[in-house]
């Protein structure tokens, strides 16, 4: 009686840490189930550089105030630029960060910079800080992506922005400029929102019909002025730096001109770079 009392507790003993090990194993091994709202992990680069405002995953519009702290070596001549595309990787803007205190310096520095975007049909997007590289080597490219959502879509205007065609102008005037129709949010300060959308450059689509991008995405308006129909634009010194060639440096001319020039308000433009109007945009 006693030997089959000792087996029949043996047995319970086996049963209970076999139970216990099945329940311990499977906790182990659960899948975790993901947060949705989680799905896009930003990256973290907390040494380098980091966001105070927008912070990720938050519901953003235009225009967009970003700060934040980076260290000195992020930065060059005191900026580093920022752009921002929707989810299928269009580019929507671009804005050039200012550091608010001596740069040079490896501690970490505050900045700030105010992006105008457009908006398209995605609801999210990402917003990329670039690390200011004047070397171009790309082992010293970096940068911080930080995923936004964008809030509902405000009342849209449409513009045209003007550039040269290889299909319908073969021989490549130069000169001779064509028009894509481009919707943007409504704004007042329309002229400017039709150059932003030229440095922009073309689509995909526009480029498949033809359309080419002769203007560089370093390009920056410093200042756009209308007053008694003359649009008067200062650029920054990359508007030279991308001329090269008599031909080139027309097609420049052209699109910039026939931009403002869509605007009733604009019947002349005076093209500047640092506030320099004299022999600028030379071959």
């Amino acid at each position: 009686m006693n030997k089959t009392i000792k087996i029949a507790v043996l047995l319970v003993i086996l049963f209970v840490l076999g139970i216990g090990s099945y329940l311990a194993f499977s906790y182990l091994n659960k899948t975790p189930v993901a947060d949705p709202e989680m799905s896009v992990e930003p990256e973290k680069k907390f040494d380098l550089i980091y966001l105070e405002t927008p912070l990720p995953n938050e519901t953003i519009s235009s225009p967009l105030t970003i700060s934040g702290q980076a260290r000195g070596t992020w930065f060059f001549e005191a900026d580093f630029p920022i752009k921002i595309y929707d989810d299928n990787g269009q580019l929507l803007g671009t804005a050039v960060a200012q550091a608010d205190g001596d740069w040079m310096t490896e501690e970490f520095v505050p900045f700030q910079a105010e992006l105008d975007f457009n908006y398209s049909m995605s609801t999210s997007g990402v917003l990329v800080l670039e690390k200011d590289n004047p070397s171009g080597l790309p082992e010293y490219d970096d940068e911080l992506r930080v995923p936004v959502k964008f809030s509902a879509s405000p009342e849209t205007m449409k513009i045209k922005v003007f550039f040269n065609n290889n299909k319908l102008d073969p021989d490549f005037s130069c000169n001779k400029v064509f028009p894509v129709e481009r919707e943007i949010t409504k704004t007042v300060a329309v002229a400017r929102a039709a150059l932003n959308e030229l440095l922009a450059g073309t689509t995909p689509e526009e480029e498949a019909d033809g359309f080419a991008k002769i203007l560089g995405s370093d390009i920056k308006i410093q200042s756009l002025m209308i007053e008694d129909g003359v649009a008067k634009v200062d650029f920054n010194e990359a508007l030279e730096a991308g001329s090269g060639g008599s031909c080139r440096s027309a097609a420049i001319i052209a699109q910039i001109n026939a931009t403002l020039k869509q605007f009733s308000t604009v019947t002349d433009v005076i093209i500047s770079v640092n506030g320099r109007t004299e022999d600028i945009l030379q071959p």
